[in-house]
């Protein structure tokens, strides 16, 4: 085959550093979103949907072949670090959480991931980030340690 072809689609999810709630002001978590989406198509990938709460955020992101998932990763996380520590009513020692969760997304489950992540203000109304986050990686059959993924 002389052409190369993906279609990779990714939850990507991670915190803000000991889940401390800098995006509470709505303003600064939807700039951070945008910033987010900025920062995934600055990679050459695609941003579907951005969404999260107070001390975490959640992506839909197509994955281009040629990227990474460390790389795209690290690269939006390190720019949008960056940003929100000049950003306006941001905190200079705002900071992402070292670890991520990445996870696979059927094509045809899109709409549903979508819609999760868009959600994520209702969401949270009744559900806790670390019970979010574990049964996520239950429906995908990943065992964490919970002595290492929280910090």
């Amino acid at each position: 085959m002389s052409q190369s072809l993906a279609q990779v689609w990714l939850h990507i999810v991670f915190s803000t550093k000991e889940r401390r709630p800098f995006l509470q002001d709505d303003a600064v978590r939807d700039e951070m979103f945008c910033m987010l989406a900025y920062r995934v198509k600055e990679a050459k990938c695609f941003s579907a949907s951005v969404g999260g709460h107070f001390d975490h955020v959640h992506l839909l992101v197509g994955l281009a072949r040629t990227v990474t998932i460390a790389n795209l990763v690290e690269h939006i996380k390190t720019e949008t670090s960056q940003w929100a520590k000049t950003a306006k009513n941001c905190s200079s020692r705002f900071s992402w959480q070292a670890g991520y969760g990445a996870f696979s997304v059927s094509h045809s489950q899109r709409g549903v991931v979508d819609a999760y992540i868009r959600n994520q203000e209702q969401h949270h109304q009744r559900l806790g980030f670390r019970d979010e986050f574990r049964a996520i990686c239950k429906r995908h059959e990943i065992e964490i340690d919970e002595r290492y993924v929280w910090d």
